[in-house]
């Protein structure tokens, strides 16, 4: 090694900066030709990147122009690192982006025993639970996928920078969960996903955003359990009842977007028609019979017996099956007017102690006196 080398070696002390390009890339390091000086830089293939890598070629290729920092003086040539100057670098912007919780894109280097490495610079960790807002059971096919990240903890001193993806799913479905609690309007009717199912009825997903199908709200029949009606996955139509964008709730029915009870109740129930049915409630002036699920009909008191009654109670009880005949229908008022009595025999009301008129006795007396009167001549 000449004087002039000698020299130009070392003018370059640990932690200077210096501009390099890529002359040559060996598996396990890269040799670069510095400016301003006639003797190579070695890059050790553990000062290429942040994060571990197998060969050089994972960082550089020959003929990309670095930014380097010194961190070893020898006797011919300067040993340099890349790694520390896009560390410099990447925490400057990693501080900003953190600051304004900016949203970026990054590229997944690698698949670790807990979570995701992300090169930015630094070394970046996703945590499993931080990845998706539902549970991954196996990451391995995120290796080189671009995802979206946040920076949700950083510490320079400890060269600890933790990302999430989580965060971003969670902010974007909040987003548009609002834009949707602000476009939805009660009357609406949308196709929507069950989403899960509880006691007291069922959640749909509408687009981002869930709402409540109450148990009163799934059939025109009554309902014990949601499951009866609906299970996880379905795809329905739902009517939206109400919109409280203040609490982030949303009322609907699956009931509405159906054909009521009534539709077609004067084809299912003519006028003359004998049906069964059972007494749902009494009232002072009839019975209400339902004879088709959801649809009810007046008995009124008048054709409940032939005989006279004072109320209904005499001759009916709730929960009783009875048989009746259909007056009239009127399916757009939702009206049906029943009888119990038309399908009831007329008893007679003639007995055998029935005292016969005054003039009827008087009229048979004079023929017995006129028949007397005959025998005496």
């Amino acid at each position: 090694m000449t004087e002039e080398q000698q020299f130009e070696v070392n003018n370059f002390g640990v932690g200077d900066k210096v501009k390099a390009k890529v002359i040559k890339v060996e598996e396990k390091q890269v040799i670069v030709d510095v400016e301003n000086s006639k003797s190579d830089g070695i890059i050790p293939i553990s000062e290429l990147s942040s994060l571990h890598i197998e060969k050089a070629t994972d960082a550089v290729n020959e003929g990309d122009e670095l930014e380097l920092e010194v961190i070893k003086v020898e006797e011919e040539n300067l040993i340099l690192s890349k790694r520390k100057v896009d560390a410099l670098k990447a925490w400057d912007a990693l501080e900003r982006s953190f600051e304004s919780q900016e949203v970026f894109e990054a590229v997944v280097k690698d698949v670790v025993k807990g979570g995701l490495v992300v090169d930015l610079g630094v070394r970046g960790f996703v945590p499993a639970s931080l990845v998706e807002d539902y549970f991954v059971e196996d990451f391995s096919d995120y290796k080189d996928r671009t995802m979206t990240f946040k920076i949700v903890e950083l510490d320079k001193e400890k060269n600890r920078l933790i990302l999430s993806h989580r965060a971003v799913v969670q902010e974007e479905k909040g987003k548009h969960k609002q834009d949707l609690l602000g476009t939805i309007q009660a009357g609406q009717v949308l196709e929507g996903t069950v989403q899960r199912l509880t006691d007291f009825g069922a959640f749909v997903d509408i687009g981002g955003v869930d709402g409540l199908v109450h148990v009163s709200q799934l059939s025109h029949e009554h309902v014990n359990k949601p499951v009866d009606v609906v299970k996880e996955g379905d795809r329905v139509n739902v009517k939206v009842l109400s919109v409280d964008r203040d609490n982030e709730r949303i009322s609907l029915s699956i009931k509405e977007t159906l054909p009521g009870p009534w539709s077609s109740v004067s084809e299912k129930a003519q006028k003359g028609a004998i049906l069964e049915g059972v007494v749902k409630r009494l009232v002072s002036f009839g019975a209400f019979v339902e004879v088709l699920p959801g649809v009810e009909g007046l008995v009124h008191i008048s054709q409940i017996s032939h005989k006279h009654i004072a109320t209904p109670h005499e001759a009916l009880k709730e929960g009783q099956t009875v048989k009746v005949k259909v007056l009239d229908v009127n399916e757009e008022e939702q009206r049906l007017s029943l009888s119990i009595k038309e399908l009831q025999e007329k008893e007679s009301f003639v007995s055998e102690d029935y005292v016969l008129p005054e003039e009827n006795k008087g009229f048979q007396l004079g023929d017995m006196i006129g028949d007397k009167l005959k025998d005496l001549k």
